[in-house]
């Protein structure tokens, strides 16, 4: 059973695959996620590749934007930029900041694929080397969609306490790892791995199936608007809790888990989160 405290404390949506998101008064969950979750994303027009921070060299300023829907589509804003999707000159706008051409899309091309550096060569040789990259297909967990694994993230309260307790600067920012779902939980400690193979109901109708943990990539070291690069946000992972999410990677760096829909529903903060 999960603990009887355990609620909705945060919720977050990025309306734009691998910029900084939004937080929610409120969520209305589907079976391919929060709505409007990821409904964006930048297509490399040279590679043809989505662009991700999960490959920090190339793609590290994705990081410097922000995207927010109102009733329109979506707003992009950063340094010196303030675009809409809508407007026909977004993508050109963009390309320039990030130094790349990008197409801005919400159709996934077919075998939409991307790049992610290997972390612990990022620990090591840092964001800027050439690093080794893995390539993979994404969309599989809802077609037509720029998900990687899984259409929502949790993460635990207790999980950033504990990072927190490890980080040698005492500090653990949540939008660092990107959740969907903060469920505040007592304690310290990883706590979401007891959750893999579960069945989750939060609030009155949404059921969740947890799948998985998380495997964490570069995107947790980089700076995210006003936080600044921090390595150690993922070195605590790789060197207090390495585990096995899945046989075919081998330990990773793991904080969080996935979850698929079972029944779709409205959450907002506050809402307990407890075993179907």
């Amino acid at each position: 059973m999960t603990h009887a405290r355990a609620a909705v404390a945060t919720l977050h949506r990025y309306p734009v695959k691998s910029l900084l998101g939004e937080q929610l008064d409120s969520a209305d969950v589907t079976e391919t996620g929060l709505a409007g979750d990821r409904a964006l994303a930048l297509l490399d027009t040279t590679t043809g590749r989505v662009a991700s921070a999960k490959h920090p060299r190339l793609w590290q300023r994705l990081l410097t934007l922000t995207a927010a829907t109102d009733a329109h589509g979506v707003r992009i804003t950063g340094p010196g930029t303030d675009v809409h999707s809508t407007d026909p000159a977004a993508a050109k706008t963009l390309s320039a900041l990030l130094r790349r051409d990008v197409e801005l899309t919400d159709t996934p091309p077919e075998q939409a694929r991307l790049d992610r550096a290997d972390p612990d060569a990022v620990l090591r040789d840092g964001i800027t080397a050439a690093l080794p990259l893995v390539t993979s297909t994404i969309g599989g967990a809802a077609p037509g969609t720029f998900f990687d694994f899984a259409p929502v993230h949790l993460l635990t309260t207790a999980t950033l306490r504990r990072i927190t307790a490890l980080h040698p600067a005492g500090t653990a920012d949540a939008r660092r790892y990107r959740p969907n779902i903060v469920v505040d939980t007592p304690g310290d400690g990883f706590t979401e791995d007891d959750w893999i193979g579960r069945e989750l109901r939060i609030g009155d109708d949404l059921v969740l199936r947890v799948i998985v943990a998380t495997p964490r990539c570069a995107i947790p070291t980089l700076a995210h608007g006003d936080l600044p690069r921090d390595p150690d946000a993922l070195r605590v992972l790789a060197q207090h809790h390495r585990i096995v999410p899945l046989p075919a990677l081998g330990p990773q760096p793991c904080a969080g888990v996935y979850a698929q829909i079972l029944h779709p529903g409205r959450i907002r903060p506050g809402d307990p989160v407890r075993d179907a």
